[in-house]
């Protein structure tokens, strides 16, 4: 996906968050509302997350420097971690800290008709927010299931706001209905339970969204679709007997490195070694936007598989 398309995502849901957080946290101090609270951290939470975001947006964007010759593309998947931990530690961790201590100390609130128009006017702020991020997902997700286009996905920054605004739609609702419960059956405990549901939720998504995330960090391959076309037009160059390797990594959503280990027929020269990688080169950019490094090694499959011989023994041996 394009970054101006991701920005767009971001700074709509910056904007979103930013405004309702001001309101649930002036609902909460208002009525005394826990849940409301816990709302209110949430908001705020995924207010900063947005801005980490457009911060690991711009350092990604950063040329290439000796020291970092394939570029800071991976910094946007590590900012994308962060954004997770950030959700896991501070959203759930206060709400279900809120929660327990509310059910300890039950209070019964006060004008809980505020806490219900300020969870209705977020729930249009987020519905509007997730709206965006989920058109902007959706034209990238193409055939297959939305949860194969998430594992597939190689820009955290979409996906991460559509959940993140999943889980604030779910933690209005349940935020709503535990205020509503606490009054209509005279336990202001039940409030405290919907913080801590609050907490249960953002943990769950925090934990999926740190596991994507760190697939990524870690250095995630190409699609199996693109795989087996990178390999199939390298097989088809000319003089080329057999393709001994195929390695990829994403740098970042449209920045991936290609390795190849080619077995050129004896007879080519080393004219015609050069002519075929260098139109291997081409044909794979051209079929795959998104590869913008392309390294080719000649080696017989013999040296190749004596070479990955020698390697795993000394894995083994260490």
């Amino acid at each position: 996906m394009a970054a101006n398309a991701s920005k767009t995502v971001i700074f709509a849901a910056l904007a979103g968050n930013a405004l309702i957080a001001v309101t649930k946290f002036a609902a909460a101090w208002f009525t005394g509302s826990s849940a409301m609270l816990s709302e209110g951290v949430h908001s705020l939470v995924d207010t900063g997350n947005q801005i980490l975001l457009l911060y690991g947006i711009k350092q990604s964007a950063k040329p290439a420097t000796p020291d970092h010759p394939f570029g800071y593309g991976l910094r946007l998947y590590f900012w994308a971690f962060v954004v997770a931990i950030l959700i896991f530690g501070l959203g759930a961790g206060i709400s279900i800290y809120q929660g327990i201590a509310k059910i300890q100390s039950p209070h019964v609130m006060e004008s809980a008709w505020v806490n219900y128009l300020v969870l209705a006017f977020g729930m249009v702020f987020e519905g509007a927010v997730w709206w965006v991020a989920f058109r902007a997902f959706r034209e990238e997700k193409g055939a297959g299931s939305w949860l194969e286009a998430i594992r597939a996905s190689k820009d955290p920054t979409v996906f991460t706001v559509l959940f993140e605004d999943s889980a604030a739609l779910l933690g209005l609702m349940t935020a709503m209905l535990g205020i509503f419960l606490s009054q209509a059956l005279d336990l202001p405990v039940l409030d405290g339970v919907a913080s801590i549901l609050i907490g249960v939720i953002l943990a769950g998504t925090a934990a999926f969204l740190a596991y994507e995330c760190q697939s990524l960090l870690t250095g995630e391959g190409v699609a199996p679709k693109v795989r087996a076309s990178i390999r199939a037009l390298a097989s088809s160059g000319a003089g080329v007997e057999r393709v001994n390797e195929l390695l990829t990594m994403h740098f970042g959503p449209n920045d991936v490195l290609v390795a190849l280990s080619l077995d050129f027929t004896d007879s080519l020269r080393a004219s015609g070694v050069e002519a075929t990688v260098s139109a291997l080169e081409r044909a794979i950019k051209q079929a795959h936007p998104e590869v913008t490094r392309v390294f080719i090694e000649a080696q017989s499959f013999e040296a190749h598989r004596r070479d990955a011989a020698i390697t795993a023994a000394a894995a083994a041996a260490g």
